[in-house]
């Protein structure tokens, strides 16, 4: 949906340094259904689960927007509690995990579906999904120990739990702006199936982005895409 390149910059600035994760949880490797799913369309039933969220709107491409700003405070606070471990905060539960990818929920007021040529009208919700053994007071101590320790204002950054349920969804391998392509092989899937879209002001075009677009040229770049459906009639 965008060019990205601006998101790896904003993680390399708060990644640590030396980081491990061949022995670490794997959100990608441990739920490949819906972190890597098939080229082609599959439905699938999302469960439950947490995250660090950002709302904004606006051009995601826009140098100095909106957009990259909030990229660099989710990767802040994803940090801040992956590396809890090294503090006094002791979070139950706790075991070393792979911060997972960036994740974007998108839409645009009075627009059926998603208008790839109008960006400008874009509003979105970024997010970095939690391991469930984080609490909201976990999240609330990494918010006040980031805005201490980096200096930084996270007070647009919440705790949000999205319940995402019956959906559509399928790998998207090409350039983002080549996403409509993908997502009109997905309504003739659901169509043939007897499902229709389902999206609405809480139920939102999905995507999760797992290339380096520093690093991967846009033909190749994988973006998972996922929308809500429900089952005709």
């Amino acid at each position: 949906m965008t060019n990205r390149c601006h998101i790896n910059a904003c993680i390399m600035v708060v990644k640590s340094k030396g980081e491990r994760s061949d022995m670490a949880f794997d959100f990608k490797k441990e739920y490949k259904e819906f972190y890597m799913p098939k080229k082609k369309p599959e439905i699938v039933n999302v469960p439950k689960a947490n995250y660090i969220a950002v709302r904004g709107k606006g051009d995601p491409n826009e140098e100095g927007g909106e957009y990259k700003a909030s990229i660099g405070l989710l990767y802040t606070i994803a940090f801040t509690l992956k590396m809890s471990k090294r503090t006094r905060h002791e979070i139950e539960g706790f075991f070393d995990y792979v911060v997972p990818p960036l994740e974007g929920f998108w839409w645009q007021d009075g627009v059926d579906g998603i208008d790839f040529t109008k960006k400008e009208a874009f509003q979105w919700i970024s997010v970095i999904r939690l391991p469930d053994f984080i609490k909201k007071e976990d999240f609330d101590w990494a918010v006040e120990t980031a805005q201490k320790k980096k200096k930084m204002d996270c007070s647009k950054v919440e705790f949000l739990t999205i319940d995402e349920g019956l959906c559509v969804q399928m790998m998207h391998i090409g350039a983002y702006d080549d996403e409509p392509e993908s997502v009109a092989f997905m309504d003739a899937y659901i169509e043939k199936e007897g499902y229709e879209n389902d999206l609405s002001d809480v139920r939102l075009h999905h995507e999760i982005y797992l290339s380096d677009a520093r690093k991967v040229e846009p033909a190749r770049r994988k973006t998972v895409i996922r929308h809500p459906i429900k089952k005709k009639g």
